[in-house]
């Protein structure tokens, strides 16, 4: 069993995060899913990037980061989209992390990641939020800090495939991430 803090895209907190979330507990892993945005949820990414202004990146952070502490510190952080960008912002202050969970976008790894942790990214291909060229950096970065990387990519598929509530949705491409998703935790 792991503990999994599960960080919400720009999108807000929504019943995707909590559908993972049930999925991953229905598997026997503990999960909280914070609130970064204190209620608040957009239906588009412009929408979503509106609301992510009015709350500010460093209240969302300020907010993962008070939820952070009823997790254990070997809890997996796991991030849909901007929540991708939450969970590299946290991990220096989380060196015991067990490993990071990259939802949709392709951030950049902290220069102090330590060696050996397991990452695992999922991602449509193409998607303006994971490149190719920085799913490219993201290797690099693992290759020569010697993180564990596996990266999942999901040709044809929408930016947010794995929500059932929004066009982009992929069953098939979904159902495949949450399999491997679980694999990886388990």
């Amino acid at each position: 069993m792991a503990h999994v803090a599960l960080f919400h895209s720009v999108l807000g907190l929504r019943r995707a995060e909590l559908l993972a979330a049930e999925r991953l507990r229905g598997a026997g892993h503990e999960v909280v899913t914070p609130d970064l945005f204190g209620g608040g949820t957009a239906t588009t990414v412009e929408g979503g990037l509106d609301l992510l202004q009015r709350v500010g990146w460093e209240t969302a952070v300020q907010r993962a980061r008070l939820a952070l502490e009823a997790v254990p510190d070997e809890a997996v952080l796991a991030g849909v989209s901007m929540g991708t960008g939450v969970v590299t912002e946290l991990l220096p202050e989380r060196p015991a992390a067990a490993a990071i969970l990259l939802l949709h976008a392709a951030p950049d790894l902290p220069v102090t990641v330590r060696p050996g942790l397991r990452v695992q990214l999922h991602a449509a291909d193409p998607d303006d939020f994971a490149p190719a060229e920085n799913v490219a950096a993201l290797q690099r970065a693992a290759r020569e800090r010697g993180v564990r990387l596996e990266v999942f990519r999901y040709p044809g598929a929408g930016h947010f495939y794995t929500d059932p509530e929004l066009d982009e949705f992929d069953g098939s491409a979904a159902e495949l991430t949450w399999r491997r998703v679980l694999e990886f935790l388990g």
